[in-house]
């Protein structure tokens, strides 16, 4: 590679990502041919499921809509159980790679630091960690949602002698908890998923929350070959219909309020529901999200289901509280198997945060607010993400005005379409801010968007132009847009990752769209139809064309 002896190239894409959204976007390039690279942090295929190794790590979007819909990747492909686990997605993603031949366009263990736009080339200037310089004419991001780990500035941290790791960083070779004191810091997503995979085992599980997570029922089942084979001709109608939907799975709410439903159908549409697990479990009505008697009957009936499986009442208090601390649906629910159980076991504690707060780290452990240490050999910090938009901003990327995105998005992310951003031409990114993201399946949100993007390269290349940017006035109408949805929805009055209030001195708001796939890409549709209205096309060196 030319790189490697201190010389730039000129490509016409680079890919930044080898997760779902970068792998889908290079079978685009090849097959249209352009001049391409991928560029990936990591020393391997997989995105976030090459990072995500933690103990239960798993995921909560159920097979086969959690794949590609390319019929080559799936006809003699089968999965074990409904929701995989961390090692078979990274068999599948192996699988994708035999299939597809994919590693050999893609520089690893490469992170890029910088991209700065050349107004007068008409192309991006990008480097890399370890020394690389490429000059893309298209700089498309898949850097994903949820990759940048956030952990609080506890005091001390660096005190602790025993072992500490991030679930976003934990060791390939897996940390032995067998018999040990171990702390999880945190009850998000990982913190649930790791708290019922360990407890079992561990010596002493104390659990740190802040916030009760509403986990519902992941309804998890194995898999066989045969049922599966059988299956496999409904698949391409699965893939079409999944971005139908709302969320980019294979069902939608119920199109009935539960307010204009009578007692009785209430109960059997709730447990009817409840028994098919997964987030469809709270789908029962379609007006929990916006209506306040509809959500708090909601919680009550997840209540009643969550208590009947905790024996202690004060546990019951800590984790189904009478008196919700927000609206069900709005943080990001996770799902359990075994989580409840848990608590039920002499072994295990619960500290809550907000009457005991961590005041500091020792060598020996944690300190709480009332003065007592408590010791640990193993210490889970299941403390989050800078999602969503952490991935972009973390990059020193500069626009025409030399402003960098994350100065941009300092008080608030615009973006048009949740794919471009004004004054930053030519760069695209997926399952990024402002669109369907945390509020879908990834898959069925990144392929859309992939697709979208390659068709305005395509059109760009066919035609002369070498510039493509967003107006002002197109990102400003897209939030406008974004923020309308939300204000009249009742997860507004929830804070967390899903609107950046996890992280101190990020603006508090939406980071999603709102508003469900169809409605998302029927915009982008429309954008195109309408001769990329909210963009300005021009070919360098010639002005508008």
């Amino acid at each position: 590679m030319s790189n490697q002896n201190g010389v730039s190239e000129d490509l016409d894409v680079l890919i930044v990502g080898a997760g779902f959204s970068g792998l889908y976007q290079l079978q685009i390039c090849r097959k249209l041919g352009y001049n391409y690279k991928v560029f990936d942090d990591a020393a391997d295929i997989g995105g976030t499921w090459y990072w995500n190794r933690y103990p239960g790590a798993r995921v909560d979007s159920p097979t086969p809509i959690y794949s590609f819909s390319a019929e080559e990747l799936w006809k003699d492909w089968n999965w074990t159980e409904r929701y995989p686990g961390w090692k078979e997605i990274r068999a599948y993603f192996q699988h994708v790679e035999d299939k597809l031949g994919l590693k050999k366009d893609i520089t690893f263990n490469t992170r890029v630091v910088s991209a700065e736009w050349d107004d007068g080339e008409h192309r991006w200037t990008v480097k890399t960690n370890n020394g690389l310089v490429v000059h893309p004419r298209f700089l498309i991001l898949a850097t994903g949602a949820l990759t940048v780990p956030y952990t609080p500035a506890f005091k001390g941290v660096e005190k602790f002698r025993g072992v500490c790791h991030h679930t976003g960083r934990w060791p390939e070779e897996g940390v032995d908890v067998k018999g040990k004191r171990v702390a999880v810091v945190g009850t998000g997503a990982t913190g649930v998923q790791v708290i019922q995979e360990i407890g079992p085992e561990v010596g002493h599980l104390t659990v740190f929350q802040r916030t009760p997570n509403f986990c519902l029922p992941m309804g998890q089942a194995k898999l066989d070959v045969k049922t599966q084979t059988k299956q496999k001709p409904l698949y391409p109608t699965y893939f079409r219909f999944r971005i139908q939907t709302v969320a980019g799975f294979l069902y939608n709410p119920y199109p009935k309020d539960y307010t204009s439903s009578t007692p009785e159908e209430r109960i059997l549409r709730q447990e009817e529901y409840w028994a098919r697990g997964g987030f469809q479990s709270i789908g029962a009505f379609n007006d929990t999200r916006i209506n306040q008697e509809s959500n708090d009957a909601l919680y009550a009936f997840w209540r009643s289901k969550v208590r009947a499986r905790i024996r202690d009442p004060k546990m019951q208090e800590k984790l189904a509280p009478m008196v919700p601390p927000h609206p069900i649906g709005g943080r990001r629910a996770s799902l359990e198997q075994t989580y409840y159980e848990v608590f039920n076991q002499d072994n295990v504690d619960l500290i809550d945060l907000n009457e005991n707060p961590i005041a500091e780290f020792t060598s020996k452990g944690i300190v709480t607010g009332d003065g007592k240490e408590h010791e640990f050999d193993v210490i889970v910090l299941a403390t989050g993400w800078d999602g969503v938009t952490g991935a972009m901003t973390k990059i020193d990327i500069r626009g025409i005005d030399g402003q960098t995105v994350a100065e941009k998005w300092k008080d608030g992310v615009y973006t048009n379409l949740g794919m471009t951003v004004s004054g930053f031409p030519n760069m695209f990114f997926t399952y990024g801010p402002q669109a369907p993201t945390a509020f879908s399946n990834g898959p069925s949100c990144v392929e859309p968007q992939g697709d979208w993007i390659a068709g305005v390269i395509k059109h760009m290349m066919k035609n002369g132009f070498t510039k493509i940017e967003a107006t002002p006035e197109a990102e400003q109408n897209w939030r406008g847009m974004v923020m309308g949805i939300y204000d009249k929805l009742l997860m507004k009055n929830a804070r967390g990752w899903w609107n950046g209030a996890n992280i101190p001195g990020k603006a508090v708001e939406v980071l999603s769209f709102p508003g469900g796939i169809p409605t998302y890409f029927n915009k982008c549709t429309e954008v195109v139809e309408n001769g990329y209205e909210g963009f300005v096309l021009s070919g360098k060196g010639s002005g508008r064309v």
